[in-house]
């Protein structure tokens, strides 16, 4: 298969309400909260993982994909799996997001790569210096949850970034020899109006991870550019 261009996408994810993509919770000191989120292990920065955006989007995408057959099971749970001979019997959203490793009969790349999403500069200084924030960068949620049986009480406490938060982020998609890339690029905008209509993260039917993806910025790359000195080129409709 021959790589045509890479589409390069650009944009940004806004946190309408607060945001929690769980970490680790080794090395937790006592007075931290009971579910953390997601951190660089250098800089200690809050971030949204790529994997964590990618999986939203199928997930949705599956749910409205007409004749996806959830016909793979995994744990307790039944996934949508391409069971194909050839590459041309895959269908668009494998194309995508691509076969799992131990998938070995049509030998597929996934079209899309979506980058970790790094809080912005400004909002990490804003965050860094607020008097309000309950942890470095974060703030704690304190959720109390009943017992239906004895009405007992059980506070639990949920870090999350604060809302308004924004990250940058970074998508490629890679264009092969015979994709249809008109259909590949309504997918990909397709998913984006679907996580900022759901969440991002946990607890969402509880109020977190309302976001608003927004793409930007829209370029391409073909091989000419990466074998002499040309530019992107801007992407248009």
């Amino acid at each position: 298969m021959k790589l045509i261009k890479k589409i390069l996408i650009s944009g940004s994810i806004e946190a309408k309400t607060g945001l929690h993509i769980g970490g680790s919770d080794v090395g937790l000191s006592i007075g931290g909260a009971d579910s953390p989120v997601i951190r660089d292990p250098l800089t200690n920065i809050p971030y949204i993982p790529g994997s964590s955006i990618k999986g939203k989007m199928r997930s949705l995408l599956e749910k409205v994909t007409p004749g996806i057959e959830y016909n793979k099971k995994v744990g307790n749970a039944r996934i949508h799996q391409c069971q194909v001979e050839k590459e041309e019997d895959v269908c668009l959203l494998c194309r995508l997001f691509g076969l799992p490793a131990e998938e070995k009969k049509a030998n597929t790349p996934q079209r899309l790569i979506i980058r970790d999403a790094m809080m912005n500069p400004e909002w990490v200084d804003k965050l860094l210096k607020s008097k309000n924030t309950d942890m470095p960068y974060t703030e704690v949620k304190t959720e109390v949850v009943i017992d239906r049986v004895t009405s007992a009480a059980m506070p639990r406490q949920i870090e999350r970034i604060p809302a308004g938060a924004v990250f940058g982020l970074e998508m490629i998609l890679n264009i092969y020899d015979g994709d249809n890339e008109a259909e590949l690029r309504n997918l990909v905008e397709e998913g984006r109006r679907l996580v900022n209509d759901d969440y991002l993260g946990g607890s969402g039917t509880r109020g977190y991870g309302k976001v608003e993806v927004t793409f930007d910025k829209q370029s391409y790359k073909t091989e000419a550019v990466y074998k002499g000195d040309n530019q992107a080129l801007p992407l248009e409709g």
